[in-house]
């Protein structure tokens, strides 16, 4: 299994999830968000791709990271990959955010064509920024997040509450 990335992990990150963090830029985004900060990963047939077992191997090897984040592009457009990089995280104990321009709504909706496999993403993410970039709504203050709009979000309580649960340590 292959997926497309943006560019190779970060894994010395300190601004996307509290704690040293690798990141996963994915590569492809329905949002294209006006003033969007990572405007080169739209693109679905950019970057390259690579072995899902390439990106495992390399986390594995991970001494001092607390976690992974998943951004982009919009992860949520390759659940597939993920889902097994996200779980292969979890053995190892560290904990996973992720930054999608959908909302927490949007991805539990049932009439959406990649439920199944958004849900399955979703029940491996322990936090999730949610929520397109709106450029009115910047604000550089707050943390982990590029909007107002946007929310920090615990997925295992949101997940069993059936609505979004905002993680209040990262409120502003």
């Amino acid at each position: 299994m292959k997926i497309r990335l943006a560019s190779d992990l970060i894994t010395d990150s300190i601004v996307d999830g509290p704690g040293l963090r690798t990141v996963i830029f994915t590569q492809g985004c329905k949002h294209k968000c006006k003033g969007c900060h990572n405007p080169q990963t739209h693109d679905f047939n950019a970057g390259f791709e690579v072995k899902v077992d390439d990106i495992i191997n390399k986390v594995k090897t991970l001494k001092l990271q607390r976690g992974i984040t998943l951004s982009g592009g919009d992860p949520f457009e390759q659940a597939q990959p993920l889902i097994k990089i996200c779980k292969e995280a979890k053995k190892l104990n560290l904990d996973v955010w992720a930054y999608t321009g959908y909302t927490f709504e949007e991805i539990m909706k049932n009439d959406n064509p990649n439920h199944k496999d958004w849900i399955e993403l979703l029940k491996n993410i322990d936090v999730l920024v949610d929520g397109r970039f709106i450029q009115e709504k910047k604000d550089i203050s707050i943390k982990f997040r590029g909007s107002k709009n946007q929310r920090i979000l615990d997925v295992k309580r949101s997940l069993i509450e059936k609505r979004p649960v905002i993680l209040k340590q990262y409120q502003d």
